[in-house]
């Protein structure tokens, strides 16, 4: 240790990623009188929230009907929404928070200075999205996640915090059972740096780069997730990795790349190479979705002049049942010419278009030379949020680490089975707030702890090994082969045969993994980065595999080919738990909370 010298910090509160979760969480803790150091990954306001395009949902219930009157939402229908999305494997207490609470929270982002789009009455306008009853997004164009951003930075910059940008943390450090700190180094030159903390709050966001095609940037590669997952937190419903209906896959260079659900949210309708819209096709449409959505096309072009809330087209079903669609439509040989379907909303005309999704129309004019006016786009679903990660309590967002809380994707039990597009953006103000909150109240009763020497120079070692290997795995390989191996086995579509065959390749490329061999040194070196990258999502994608063999049912986000259907008696009533037990992964299942009778009343009457 003495041989590699080292920066430290001292905060009463670490927060690690300065995404929507991260900046809320400091802007409590700051509140709180707590001082607060924030470490990102990559730059400031280059957090993956600016992703989340289409709306923040809350049951703000400003949308009126034709003849005047409002839709009529509340918290109590998206509570049940909510539930109903995550095929009730969310945790009731969760929900309930967060549907309660999300309406205050997006208008504490307008006092901020968030400039949302306007009713003709001035209110905040809100559209409909898949798996919400009413019109409940509260947006800005299709670019409310980078205004979200623009309002959190400057409000956390305003109450004051200590930014470290393009920095790299790989390890919680410990005392006892306790996190006081974290270790991690500079991108830019390679320096160590050590910032200790009462508390620590990750908000780290997802993990999508063990996929092939994902939506994901560079920085989604489960860091806090396994770090919090060493220091002995459990994690929770890993199986379910939401594959979004509509990503980017034509250009090839752009595949992946996310096509807001905002396009169908204004009117835009999914096709096949026959020019039919398929989500129209009754076995698309399950059972508890009847009634509730247009059963022709006809009535779907009615519902973009009236917006009727019980009868919107099905391109409109929650994300996990439009990708299963769109799956089947290809593998049944009516995919376009690049093989994906169409996404066409150039019947909304081109003024409509440019002023209600003026993203989408650059994106696919600057990187396909598309023009979403007059063609359709090609779309293929696309790795974009995990539903599982960090078991939480609810109230405060601690894990079951003391001094560790976690807030927005990297958490876990909000969204059960399958998120519905817009909870995301509300998750991350609600929670954030909670955690930042949570790890205050932490902080101020608590002292810092005491560094073991020995944690670090176990780190130092692991980090160092690939520049002082004369001979090894190329990490680049070894993220390659990953990356086939989750895209073929762990995908869409599931089998006992493929998840084994995965689990195999996983635990062959983490033998692999063990000898790793980087050229250079530390400074500006892209290879060594992704050297400890890679060792964090091999570990993420063996959990991923295990937990998605165990779960021998369809559910949300799991759809198991060779038990096609939900197992409620047994299934519907466990989510599962994965934590480490002396360095092997144990995975089990344990029971749902009990929901109280006031909740399931709720639900009740909520149909």
């Amino acid at each position: 240790m003495a041989m590699e010298p080292y920066d430290t910090f001292e905060y009463d509160v670490l927060v690690v990623g300065a995404g929507g979760a991260g900046l809320r969480a400091v802007i409590a803790a700051r509140e709180a009188g707590c001082s607060v150091g924030v470490v990102c990954k990559s730059l400031l306001g280059k957090a993956h929230t600016v992703m989340a395009e289409g709306g923040v949902a809350a049951a703000l219930s400003n949308m009126r009907n034709p003849d005047g009157g409002s839709e009529g939402d509340s918290w109590k229908t998206h509570f049940a929404d909510t539930l109903k999305g995550g095929a009730y494997l969310n945790n009731w207490r969760t929900v309930e928070i967060f549907a309660k609470e999300a309406p205050e929270r997006v208008l504490e982002l307008e006092q901020y200075g968030a400039v949302f789009d306007r009713t003709p009455e001035g209110l905040i306008a809100q559209r409909p999205f898949g798996g919400h009853k009413y019109r409940r997004l509260n947006h800005v164009g299709d670019r409310t996640g980078l205004e979200l951003i623009r309002t959190m930075q400057d409000k956390a910059v305003g109450v004051g915090m200590n930014i470290h940008m393009e920095v790299t943390l790989t390890r919680l450090l410990m005392d006892g059972d306790r996190v006081i700190g974290a270790f991690g180094y500079y991108r830019e030159t390679g320096r160590f740096v050590i910032f200790k903390a009462k508390a620590v709050v990750l908000a780290t966001g997802g993990w999508g780069r063990m996929y092939m095609y994902t939506s994901n940037s560079w920085e989604g590669t489960g860091d806090g997730l396994m770090m919090g997952y060493e220091a002995g937190a459990e994690l929770l419903d890993m199986e379910m990795i939401q594959f979004h209906p509509t990503g980017m896959i034509w250009p090839p260079g752009m595949r992946g790349i996310l096509v807001t659900e905002g396009v169908r949210g204004e009117g835009g309708f999914l096709k096949n190479s026959k020019g039919e819209r398929f989500m129209f096709t009754p076995e698309y449409t399950p059972e508890r979705y009847k009634g509730q959505f247009a059963e022709t096309p006809e009535e779907g072009m009615k519902w973009l002049d009236d917006k009727k809330a019980n009868r919107r087209p099905p391109e409109l079903l929650p994300r996990d049942e439009v990708a299963r669609a769109i799956y089947k439509e290809i593998l049944a040989g009516r995919g376009t010419e690049h093989g994906g379907v169409y996404l066409d909303v150039s019947h909304r005309g081109a003024d409509y278009i440019k002023r209600k999704l003026p993203s989408m129309y650059e994106q696919f004019h600057e990187l396909g030379d598309i023009d979403i006016t007059k063609q359709p786009m090609e779309v293929f679903p696309t790795i974009h949020y995990t539903m599982g990660g960090i078991k939480t309590e609810p109230e405060t967002c601690s894990t079951t680490v003391k001094g560790l809380f976690a807030a927005g994707e990297v958490a876990a039990g909000l969204h059960g089975a399958n998120r519905l597009g817009g909870n995301s953006l509300s998750d991350i103000i609600v929670f954030g707030k909670r955690a930042g909150e949570g790890a205050a109240q932490f902080a101020l009763n608590h002292s810092h702890g005491t560094l073991d020497a020995a944690q670090l120079d176990d780190e130092i070692d692991l980090l160092l090994s690939p520049l002082e290997s004369t001979r090894g795995e190329n990490p680049y390989t070894v993220h390659t082969e990953l990356q086939e191996t989750m895209q073929k086995n762990a995908m869409i579509a599931r089998t006992e045969e493929g998840l084994k065959e995965a689990l195999a390749k996983v635990l062959e490329l983490q033998e692999r993994a063990v000898h790793l061999k980087v050229e250079g040194d530390r400074c500006y070196n892209p290879g060594w980065h992704a050297a400890r990258d890679v060792r964090f999502m091999l570990k993420a994608s063996e959990i991923i595999v295990r937990c998605a063999l165990d779960r021998k049912e369809s559910r949300g986000a799991q759809w198991r080919l060779d038990y096609p259907d939900k197992d409620d008696a047994y299934w519907g009533k466990h989510n599962l738990i994965a934590s480490d037990n002396g360095g092997e992964v144990k995975v089990e299942p344990r029971r749902l909370p009990e929901m109280p009778e006031e909740l399931k009343q709720v639900l009740a009457e909520q149909g």
